[in-house]
């Protein structure tokens, strides 16, 4: 493996998160081929081992920690909140899709190919969190749950600002009446989020407009989206759906990373 280094240009990042080392990794910067070129970060793909960890090497250098402080779950689609306190090995991290901590020198990073990345600090950056939301766990509660376990950290909500990264827009998020029904059976509220497709009975769904909603209800001081496709900017970003339209195969996943500092 080579010792090349992500460029800023491959990376997205937010305003609101200035005072941590953070980033929307895209799909740009790292060594594997195929369909998983090339920065696949995803543990449990197909992808060749030695190239997967080259890539969250890389990815760790470039926010600042040591590649073994790069930390990740085994995402579910749920709303349970994992506290980090000491690091644990690739690939083993436990089931939940929320992380948060308080410890300086670890960076927590989600996996997605559609579904919303999500990374929260404080004003400081010395208390920090990531989320995981498809459909699921957005309506299930996953960003509330992340706001409450760092507010057992001594985050105050109104002190939280969070970024929605890259993930399926509403203009590309077709969906079927039975996947509607779940969500407002969830949360009535989520109606205004859903608006009629061309085919007939199918919804268009503004998944992070969703996402930035449940954040405000729940009073952090910012929220925000960053506004961008995964499915339409393929040179950018891995997509499931972009997959599923194609006909099916392998697939790799972007990460996106956020490091807690000192006091």
């Amino acid at each position: 493996m080579t010792d090349s280094a992500i460029t800023d240009a491959q990376v997205v990042r937010a305003p609101f998160l200035a005072a941590t080392r953070h980033g929307f990794f895209t799909r740009q910067g790292g060594v594997s081929t195929g369909p998983y070129a090339s920065l696949n970060c995803s543990t449990r793909s197909a992808d060749a081992a030695g190239a997967v960890r080259e890539n969250r090497r890389r990815v760790a250098h470039h926010v600042g920690v040591r590649p073994e402080h790069l930390l990740g779950l085994t995402q579910v689609h749920g709303d349970h909140t994992i506290t980090v306190t000491t690091p644990w090995a690739e690939g083993a991290g436990p089931e939940g899709d929320g992380l948060v901590t308080s410890r300086p020198g670890l960076a927590l990073g989600v996996i997605t190919a559609d579904c919303a990345p999500i990374l929260f600090s404080n004003a400081r950056g010395t208390v920090v969190g990531a989320a995981h939301a498809g459909w699921r766990g957005a309506c299930g509660g996953i960003m509330e749950s992340v706001v409450a376990a760092m507010g057992a950290l001594g985050c105050a909500a109104g002190d939280i600002s969070a970024v929605v990264g890259p993930c399926i827009a509403p203009r590309s998020y077709e969906v079927g009446p039975d996947m509607r029904d779940a969500v407002l059976a969830c949360d009535a509220s989520a109606t205004d989020f859903f608006v009629p497709a061309a085919r007939q009975g199918h919804f268009m769904f503004d998944l992070p407009g969703y996402c930035v909603a449940r954040l405000e209800r729940c009073g952090v001081g910012r929220a925000m989206a960053v506004g961008l496709d995964t499915l339409h900017d393929e040179a950018r970003f891995f997509s499931h759906r972009r997959r599923t339209l194609a006909g099916g195969g392998p697939i790799g996943h972007q990460i996106s990373v956020i490091a807690c500092r000192g006091l």
